[in-house]
């Protein structure tokens, strides 16, 4: 989706005061500047960057909650935003979350009609310490009322995931087994220019084909209104095992047979065998995610699958890169047991995280290795499920592109030796191969076309690769290589200011600014907010960033 700088300084004045909010006048603070892009499409704000604050015209009247304080924002930009009325009808908190490290207080909405949320309409509101909101993000669907949506549903989600089963049966197979409960909820969605009362259906498979598989299913009469395999296909990542020692953390079941489950980290790291998919069921498994695996057990301390090995140690690794660098318990914040599952398929050359657990194939010895031997594999894997738990990235067009480039981006920061990615196991026998180079993008070749972008002008527009998610990623990760390690690129030079603040700002932005419909100019805003919340609105990060986005032509 196209956006399009409509201001950069705008100045908003008292007049705008006089509605009510909780039974509280409020109004806007005179000679607030702002920054606004709107995005094409519906031609309402895509961010908004400003110091706006929400006064009481009553003495002693209560303060404001931040949560009243984001609803009088929405209210006080409803011209821009197209909406009228209460605008708690229109929108919905979904989660509330504190930064104690700067003060800043983030709240995430959707948007709703008639009590359903709209699909890919999700917000985000910052406020910073004294409760001015500093920053939106977002795209509302305006006129709703006018679209002809229908009220009430004729199926229910039960009978959506039925419909859903048959149809992934009809293109995959028989499934024994599902990993994982098959999910449903209610969204208003919007397909080649109509609005749907529909069920998303989200299920994860194992066999016989990997899938997370995303269906949109009218809640009127049960018809398939579109539907996608979301699953990551990583083609190219990891290293293989050359018989180092490794020491790692296991259990001991009640059988005395060692598992390879840590016990040590969240709720735990662990890994099976995907050659064999029934049930299984073992020491500390507390938290059943119907993953169809069998328990990888040794009768001793030696483990001889180097796969398993890799995958274990790997994940570790990762889950203490995110709580030592972000404080982030697992992928989710909350110590979510990681599972990986090693020898998926025959000789398969990928790697993938599908919702419920990450999968690693044993790649063919010629183009791949096993994946599970690389940590920037890991790593990006876990990331998309981060990006699962946060953005919620859509894996299409520029918004997928952004999900597979911070997966990249965490990749390259664990695994922090250089900036290629899937250097060690993507074809082994050539010396200096990666799968995708960050430093120099066009350096390395991809099957559609051929070198790959590190301009804005030449991204990929075409319908492959999910409209060129894993080809466009390159452009972003040329973006955070030179806010890292600056650099002159067309033209425009770059001071660096290193991986450790680099990485805070990409993390940031991802869990407290982009939303699921973001594309590289929300990006690029998004990073700035983050930068300017860690290091200061003049500091030579900011710099950084903006000119790093300019260098990669991205406004």
């Amino acid at each position: 989706m196209k956006r399009k700088l409509i201001s950069s300084t705008l100045a908003l004045t008292v007049a705008f005061g006089g509605f009510t909010t909780a039974g509280t006048n409020v109004f806007a603070q005179e000679n607030v500047k702002s920054k606004i892009e709107y995005n094409e499409q519906y031609n309402t704000p895509s961010y908004i960057i400003e110091n706006w604050k929400a006064l009481n015209t009553l003495a002693k009247a209560k303060k404001l909650s931040e949560k009243e304080v984001a609803f009088a924002y929405l209210k006080y930009r409803s011209k821009q935003l197209k909406l009228e009325g209460n605008m708690k009808d229109h929108f919905k908190v979904v989660e509330e979350e504190k930064d104690n490290e700067n003060g800043t207080h983030h709240i995430k909405l959707i948007e709703q009609h008639n009590g359903v949320p709209i699909y890919g309409s999700d917000h985000t509101i910052t406020l910073d310490e004294n409760d001015n909101v500093k920053a939106y993000f977002g795209q509302v669907v305006p006129d709703l009322a006018e679209k002809d949506i229908p009220s009430k549903a004729s199926i229910s989600g039960e009978d959506a995931v039925e419909i859903t089963k048959q149809d992934i049966e009809q293109e995959i197979g028989k499934v024994e087994h599902y990993d994982g409960e098959v999910t449903n909820e209610q969204f208003i969605y919007e397909h080649d220019g109509k609005f749907y009362l529909s069920y998303l259906v989200k299920a994860s498979t194992s066999k016989p084909a990997p899938g997370y598989w995303h269906y949109f299913i009218d809640a009127t009469n049960g018809e398939i209104i579109n539907k996608a395999n979301a699953i990551d296909h990583v083609t190219g990542f990891g290293k293989g095992v050359f018989g180092d020692k490794k020491k790692f953390e296991i259990a001991l079941g009640d059988d005395d047979q060692y598992l390879l489950f840590d016990e040590t980290r969240g709720d735990g790291v662990h890994t099976f065998d995907a050659q064999n998919m029934d049930f299984y069921l073992f020491h500390l498994l507390s938290i059943l995610l119907g993953y169809t695996g069998e328990e990888i057990t040794s009768g001793h301390k030696y483990f001889n699958d180097p796969a398993a090995v890799d995958a274990h140690v790997n994940a570790g690794k990762v889950y203490d890169y995110y709580l030592e660098t972000f404080n982030r318990d697992s992928f989710d914040g909350e110590g979510a047991k990681i599972i990986s599952s090693v020898h998926v398929g025959e000789a398969w050359n990928n790697a993938a995280w599908n919702g419920k657990l990450m999968m690693y194939g044993d790649g063919d010895g010629r183009n791949f290795l096993p994946l599970s031997g690389g940590l920037d594999v890991i790593a990006h894997e876990l990331t998309h499920a981060v990006t699962d738990r946060t953005a919620g990235l859509v894996y299409e067009n520029e918004s997928g592109a952004l999900n597979e480039s911070l997966s990249d981006i965490m990749g390259a920061m664990v695994d922090r030796d250089d900036w290629q990615i899937g250097e060690e196991i993507y074809t082994p026998d050539i010396e200096g191969d990666a799968l995708r180079s960050m430093s120099d993008p066009t350096s390395v070749q991809n099957a559609i076309t051929g070198p790959y972008p590190d301009h804005y002008n030449d991204r990929y527009t075409g319908e492959e690769d999910n409209g060129g998610v894993h080809i466009n990623s390159s452009i972003n990760n040329k973006a955070a290589y030179l806010v890292a390690e600056g650099g002159n690129h067309y033209d425009v030079t770059v001071e660096g200011i290193g991986r450790e603040k680099t990485e805070q700002i990409y993390y940031r932005a991802l869990t407290k600014y982009l939303t699921s419909t973001s594309d590289f100019s929300m990006m690029r805003q998004a990073a700035i907010q983050a930068a300017s919340d860690l290091y200061g609105e003049n500091s030579s990060a900011v710099e950084a960033v903006n000119r790093a986005y300019d260098a990669v032509g991205v406004e």
